[in-house]
């Protein structure tokens, strides 16, 4: 049982540490905090959720926080929010936000989350895994609630932190580096080793029951190393030797939740076609898998594809690749439609064109579309092949102009 004094202390010394930390890069999202409503922000762990959050409770009147991560919180259980509710009334007064961090290590606490919306408070939570979060939710707080995905900053955050211009130059520093606000600060590769650790371990392991952490370890860096590229769930039973296939889509599964990979799958016009086609992967941040895999920083044609995936991961959540005679990379789905095909090639030269352009066509005729965009590292151009005006743009620039 934890008592009421040590509530207090961890408060008070939780919103004294907050105060004194430096409000760091502004994010490109805004949020509007209304009463009877919660909104809740996930991502993977250390890409500036808390940052964020005291972002947030700056700009309030008044605000209640609590990090539910603080290890002198471990025996927490749902009853002690009702203490918390009490001592920070006592603190601060009554009718402030009240910002939770990391809340899903508290087992139900979507109903003491339903209880405030109820009392018509204003909420703002945060929690490391997608899914659970959606889910607990989707069930106590059906249209009551906001969900925010936040991801390692964008280019536009980094050139942001570090004071500088878009640039080629720039955009290689951020392609081998990555996003992760700690890292860029430090640049101590151990900073990103111990987050797939923690990812792995308190994110997955702990909180599924997983014994063979070995073995979910080994997937998730083989999946990091091999962004862009196809997977089957058997391949992967195979691969490392798992008793069963139901255990390898667990495992996905769980490494998906926590943010660590992407998966994009085949586009059908068929939902079970879907399903059972190969599947692609991609991962939370070039500078995370660059430290944590020895084959990814070898193939940059790979490092450019995953970083215009999570350009457009940020902003759409219905992504797939095309695959016939010929390939396209990325296609967007929003209400029911494809809206946008992209090609990704490092270098778009004699060897490569016809390839890049067969991809492109094979979508902007399936899908109808006018328009293509050939994603490249430095290259620039545009021309029309059979009506269809095709595009060649640096990724630079290209997320520049997002």
């Amino acid at each position: 049982m934890i008592t009421r004094e040590t509530f207090k202390e961890v408060i008070l010394s939780q919103r004294q540490a907050l105060s004194q930390l430096d409000l760091g890069t502004l994010r490109e999202k805004e949020i509007v905090i209304e009463d009877s409503f919660v909104i809740i922000i996930t991502g993977i762990r250390r890409c500036g959720k808390s940052t964020f959050l005291n972002q947030l409770l700056k700009k309030q009147k008044k605000g209640y926080y609590l990090n539910l991560e603080d290890p002198r919180l471990n025996e927490f259980e749902l009853a002690d929010f009702n203490k918390i509710e009490s001592i920070m009334n006592e603190l601060y007064g009554g009718k402030g936000v009240y910002f939770f961090d990391e809340i899903q290590n508290v087992e139900k606490w979507e109903k003491f989350i339903r209880y405030l919306v109820d009392k018509k408070e204003k909420l703002v939570v945060t929690g490391s895994n997608a899914s659970l979060l959606s889910r607990e939710l989707g069930v106590k707080l059906t249209g009551r609630h906001l969900q925010i995905e936040m991801f390692p900053f964008s280019f536009k955050e980094f050139l942001d932190m570090r004071k500088e211009e878009p640039s080629i130059v720039s955009f290689e520093s951020y392609l081998t580096k990555g996003g992760f606000p700690e890292y860029l600060k430090k640049e101590n590769p151990s900073i990103l080793h111990e987050l797939l650790s923690d990812v792995v371990m308190k994110d997955i392991a702990v909180r599924f029951g997983i014994k063979n952490t070995i073995i979910l370890n080994r997937i998730a860096i083989y999946l990091i190393s091999n962004v862009g590229k196809e997977f089957s769930y058997n391949a992967l039973k195979n691969t490392f030797d798992i008793k069963s296939v139901q255990s390898v889509i667990d495992y996905i599964f769980y490494l998906e939740n926590a943010y660590l990979i992407f998966t994009v799958p085949r586009f059908s016009y068929s939902y079970k076609k879907q399903q059972v086609s190969p599947k692609k992967v991609y991962s939370i941040d070039n500078g995370f898998s660059y430290n944590n895999s020895s084959s990814f920083s070898k193939d940059k044609g790979k490092m450019l594809e995953n970083v215009v995936f999570l350009a457009l991961r940020r902003k759409y959540k219905d992504i797939f690749y095309v695959r016939e005679k010929n390939e396209c990379e990325f296609v967007v789905k929003e209400k029911e439609k494809i809206i946008q095909a992209f090609q990704v090639c490092f270098d778009f030269n004699e060897e490569t064109k016809e390839r890049e352009i067969n991809g492109l066509m094979l979508a902007l005729k399936e899908f109808n579309l006018d328009k293509g965009i050939i994603l490249t590292y430095d290259q620039e151009d545009s021309f029309v092949v059979d009506g269809k005006k095709i595009v060649v743009k640096p990724v630079w620039k290209w997320l520049s102009d997002q």
